[in-house]
Parts: structure tokens; C-alpha cells; sequence
């Protein structure tokens, strides 16, 4: 299945929400992990880190 949205992000670490309001969802806090991306388990939404952005170890 393809991602709803694609976000380039300069962190490893990103919140979402669903962009808030009524198609909104509770925030989550989600890791790229090594694989430099993520998807929301509630909206799809993939976050990918921009290329050259360094990933932080937390």
C-alpha cells in the first residue's frame, strides 16, 4: 500500500496527529529507525529522513 503523504524531515524523532481537527488522530510520537523512515499506524503517513540529515541516537 502507498503512503497517503510523504514529509522530508531533518529529525529522527516526529510527532503527527493527522494534521489535528476532525480527520485528526491522538499524537504519536514516532522514530525513523535506520531505515531513515516511518509510516503513522493511524493515517499512513510516511516521514522520510531528508538525505544528509544526520540521525540522532537517543
Amino acid at each position: 500500500m502507498e503512503p497517503v503523504e510523504t514529509e522530508t524531515v531533518t529529525e529522527s524523532r516526529v510527532a503527527c496527529n493527522g494534521g489535528g481537527g476532525p480527520s485528526g488522530h491522538p499524537k504519536v510520537y514516532l522514530n525513523l529507525g535506520a531505515e531513515g523512515h516511518v509510516d503513522c499506524p493511524y493515517c499512513g503517513k510516511r516521514f522520510v529522513l531528508k538525505e544528509g540529515a544526520a540521525a540522532h541516537a537517543h
